[in-house]
């Protein structure tokens, strides 16, 4: 078997895993890790523009920044799935959902759109002034509805 082959193989596995335990939030979940990759390349776009050192340790810094967002959704997934075992053995119904870790994931990605655009902006490109407020808008309608379904 060829070393492409095995590749694709890992790649399928992979991708065919995460599809299955995050179902609907999967492509939420991918569009944060694209988000995730895309901030952290403008952040040292932007470091390198303002003049800032750029060490290995910063880099790592990033990263595992970014991996820690991965495991904040994997506890959303986690509180979803205690709140629905719950309701199910109360036999409450409390048409909870997938609400907590739908919130994180929207929240994560406003924060990392916001981060992408400051980071363009401190590269020297001119940002139009109403994205940031929409990312804001959505960031904070997330954080206000997921506070307020818990009551």
């Amino acid at each position: 078997m060829k070393d492409i082959d095995r590749i694709k193989i890992v790649f399928i596995t992979v991708f065919t895993a995460v599809n299955t335990a995050l179902g609907s939030l999967a492509v939420p979940f991918y569009l944060l890790v694209v988000t995730n990759i895309i901030d952290y390349g403008t952040g040292i776009c932007a470091s390198v523009c303002m003049g800032e050192k750029i060490s290995s340790a910063k880099g790592f810094k990033g990263i595992a920044k970014k991996v820690c967002m991965w495991l904040l959704v994997l506890v959303g997934a986690i509180v979803d799935y205690m709140m629905l075992e719950l309701s199910h053995t109360l036999h409450i119904e409390t048409g909870f959902g997938s609400l907590v870790a739908v919130a994180v994931v929207f929240w994560l990605l406003a924060n990392e759109l916001i981060s992408i655009l400051e980071n363009i902006g401190d590269i020297g490109v001119p940002l139009p002034a109403f994205l940031m407020k929409i990312l804001e808008m959505i960031k904070e309608k997330t954080e206000y509805t997921a506070e307020n379904e818990q009551e």
